[in-house]
């Protein structure tokens, strides 16, 4: 099958969007903003009751820069959220841990897939929206986007080693992080923004303002572990929201069974491609 490697672009480009709202703007703009907040300040003399601002003092930069501290201590994390990209609203819901294991779902243009990594072996089962979605995308032909759907109904698509790309870093935990704080001077020039609460928690919120008017919101927790809880950035090539969740709580993945599995691989060295 001639296009046995293509039919991955679509969902390339939505588990690549994953990272883009969690990581980096198009023109370089540091995007994360989960904080160790370990600072202790004392608590106000004049009530019992207001509560301890963990940042107090701080500036947005260096809530940044506790940020990463605490995003590199997270051995798993769950992303939920919406983004546009290339014109398309991609709806996505991943765990992800740092020995590699993901499971996940996603959507676009009202098809749907689901996503899952055992011992760094990607597997992808879509429905028959998505596959007609991501073949079209990457023009294939109606026989060979035809021949795909019949193929793949009901059963998961084992990637072949290497072609995961962006996906297999959305599913490591560690290399999406490393990734994100490559550039730690990207994370300079943010400004602090009105408290807020995600999902009933008080969070600080940091703020972005990028040339290409780009404005991106972080939400840190106040309260327990200051983890990011939530992600929005508006304006710019790919804006969206993203929630953070599950923080520590362990990934179950396993692979699935033999019998409903396609391999990609072993596909194309029959077919020839």
């Amino acid at each position: 099958m001639a296009a046995n490697r293509k039919f991955l672009v679509s969902a390339t480009v939505c588990v690549a969007a994953i990272a883009g709202l969690a990581g980096c703007s198009k023109d370089g703009t540091k995007t994360n903003g989960t904080s160790e907040g370990k600072t202790k300040e004392p608590a106000a003399a004049t009530s019992s009751k207001a509560p301890v601002d963990p940042f107090a003092g701080l500036t947005a930069d260096q809530i940044g820069d506790k940020a990463m501290t605490a995003t590199k201590a997270a051995q798993s994390i769950r992303m939920v959220g919406q983004i546009k990209s290339d014109g398309e609203q991609l709806t996505v819901d991943f765990a992800v841990d740092t020995k590699s294991a993901c499971t996940g779902k996603m959507s676009m243009e009202g098809g749907n897939a689901e996503l899952l990594q055992v011992s760094k072996v990607m597997y992808m089962k879509g429905d028959e929206k998505f596959w007609r979605a991501s073949m079209s995308g990457d023009g294939a032909s109606g026989k060979e986007t035809d021949s795909v759907v019949e193929l793949m109904k009901g059963r998961w698509m084992k990637m072949p080693a290497g072609s995961s790309g962006d996906m297999g870093e959305v599913c490591d935990l560690k290399a999406m992080i490393a990734d994100m704080d490559k550039n730690k001077s990207e994370r300079k020039g943010m400004t602090k923004g009105p408290d807020a609460e995600v999902g009933g928690r008080a969070t600080a919120t940091v703020v972005k303002k990028a040339a290409n008017g780009e404005t991106t919101t972080m939400y840190v927790a106040k309260e327990g572990e200051p983890y990011l809880l939530k992600v929005v950035k508006v304006g710019g090539d790919e804006p969206g929201t993203m929630v953070f969740s599950d923080y520590n709580k362990p990934v179950k993945a396993t692979a699935p069974p033999a019998d409903q599995v396609v391999d990609l691989e072993k596909l194309g060295a029959d077919s020839g491609a």
